[in-house]
């Protein structure tokens, strides 16, 4: 059985043809890794259509960028990082206002097994329809793993404010949940 080229070269392969500004490799890679980056997309955006713009203008930026990319790391963490800050970038400039409200609660551990229950599919649903600041702020500390201070940084809010905000998005999670149950 022959095997289809993009599924036996190897990711370094594909970069050093990327880099040599290859057609033919910017293709395969853009075929590798478009689904997840889309996922990731939408994940921020929370509308399909937003979240496939967003896709194509972190593609053009790898693909100007590909150079940069000096091999020390793992490549899909170097994609990420540019497509959620594409994301984030994309909702500050169209409609973005962070809330700078302050919340003292704190995340209770068995609040954890609430979520643990949801398929990814379920979670990725409610998490899309967050108000903008909530759903940036627990996306990029729950899912990507950012602290809130570097969260506040990102965003330019405080570090506090972070916190609050995922407090509160994880509160409305957890009554839609509730609700819905």
């Amino acid at each position: 059985m022959k095997k289809r080229v993009d599924e036996i070269m190897s990711e370094i392969e594909l970069i050093v043809a990327c880099k040599k500004n290859e057609m033919w490799a910017r293709k395969i890679l853009y075929e590798r890794y478009a689904p997840t980056m889309l996922s990731v997309c939408t994940r921020y955006c929370g509308d399909k259509e937003t979240a496939k713009d967003i896709l194509q203008e972190g593609f053009f930026k790898i693909f100007t960028k590909i150079s940069e990319f000096r091999e020390d790391g793992s490549f899909e963490g170097w994609i990420r990082k540019i497509f959620v800050t594409t994301a984030l970038e994309n909702l500050r400039k169209n409609r973005f206002v962070p809330l700078e409200t302050e919340h003292k609660n704190t995340v209770e551990n068995d609040d954890l097994s609430v979520f643990d229950k949801l398929s990814a599919d379920d979670l990725h649903k409610i998490i899309s329809e967050l108000p903008d600041g909530f759903r940036m702020v627990f996306n990029l500390y729950a899912v990507e793993g950012y602290s809130h201070k570097e969260i506040g940084e990102m965003l330019g809010i405080k570090e506090v404010t972070s916190r609050s905000q995922y407090q509160r998005a994880r509160e409305m999670l957890k009554k839609w949940l509730m609700v819905n149950d």
